[in-house]
């Protein structure tokens, strides 16, 4: 049977997050992880449906896109699917023709997963490659140490912390109060926490959140952030390190991040995850 592409509808995302929770491995980190869906959720199940794009054969997910923002496509496969040449293929025409529904015409940047097909294919349609980024993955097999600063778990009552953090820390951010209820309210944030540090003097300083693919699955970071004022004093790494325990009690078999500052790179060592090899971007010029 031929490959088809869809748009899942809402009672449909719980196919494609079962998916993306079967296909995630320590060994090979794929492109996109149920975490970054539950991120998505922020906005809405409506919306987190229209920004995701399945391709399908004999009934069976092959691959997930979510286009996250106007102009990036997050990709990945099926690991036993990376080098399949139809699927491969089918993917080409939907990225390459804008009357697809897949991405709009002009610039726009594909990530996709270390050793499938479909990246070499984009290269021989003349698409170019982006600044790199790096994966970085801590082991938890053993157990975590201690942060070191006070850290507590968002819940209701901490919301409007939780979310001032998120604004504070990365430029345009529009993470609202209600879209943090919106994004707890879907079904991936049962497996995911956010976390808050705060100083000596009792005041919020940084966030993050985790989330787990299951027990025995590699679980995801997204994001981390620090107030400007407070940083350069360690907690970053601190935050980070507890968001690796908290993913550990949640069964993950390893906490994963992807970033594409230097610093971050830094700040995520210095909490014990292993730089993995950078990856690119293809783009394709507008």
């Amino acid at each position: 049977m031929a490959v088809i592409i869809s748009k899942p509808r809402t009672d449909g995302l719980s196919e494609v997050v079962d998916a993306l929770r079967e296909w995630q491995d320590d060994a090979v980190p794929v492109q996109l992880h149920p975490g970054d869906v539950g991120w998505y959720w922020r906005f809405g199940a409506q919306q987190t449906a229209e920004a995701l794009r399945t391709w399908s054969r004999d009934g069976r997910v092959l691959a997930v896109g979510l286009l996250d923002g106007a102009r990036i496509l997050r990709l990945t496969t099926a690991p036993d699917m990376r080098r399949d040449e139809e699927l491969a293929r089918q993917l080409v025409t939907d990225l390459t023709r804008p009357e697809h529904g897949v991405l709009p015409d002009g610039a726009v940047n594909v990530e996709a997963p270390d050793g499938a097909l479909v990246y070499d294919m984009l290269a021989n349609e003349g698409w170019g490659t982006d600044a790199p980024f790096t994966p970085l993955l801590r082991d938890l097999t053993d157990p975590v140490e201690d942060a070191g600063v006070r850290v507590e778990v968002v819940g209701p009552d901490r919301v409007s912390e939780r979310t001032a953090v998120q604004r504070a820390s990365f430029d345009g951010s529009t993470f609202t109060d209600q879209r943090w209820h919106a994004m707890a309210a879907g079904p991936l944030y049962a497996d995911a926490r956010c976390l808050l540090a705060y100083d000596d003097a009792g005041d919020a300083v940084g966030a993050i959140t985790v989330w787990s693919a299951g027990p025995g699955k590699p679980g995801l970071i997204e994001p981390l952030g620090v107030y400007p004022r407070h940083r350069g004093h360690g907690y970053g790494i601190a935050l980070t390190i507890a968001g690796a325990a908290a993913l550990r009690e949640l069964g993950s078999s390893g906490a994963l991040v992807v970033t594409s500052r230097p610093a971050a790179v830094t700040t995520y060592m210095s909490a014990g995850f292993e730089r993995l090899p950078e990856r690119l971007d293809r783009r394709r010029a507008g």
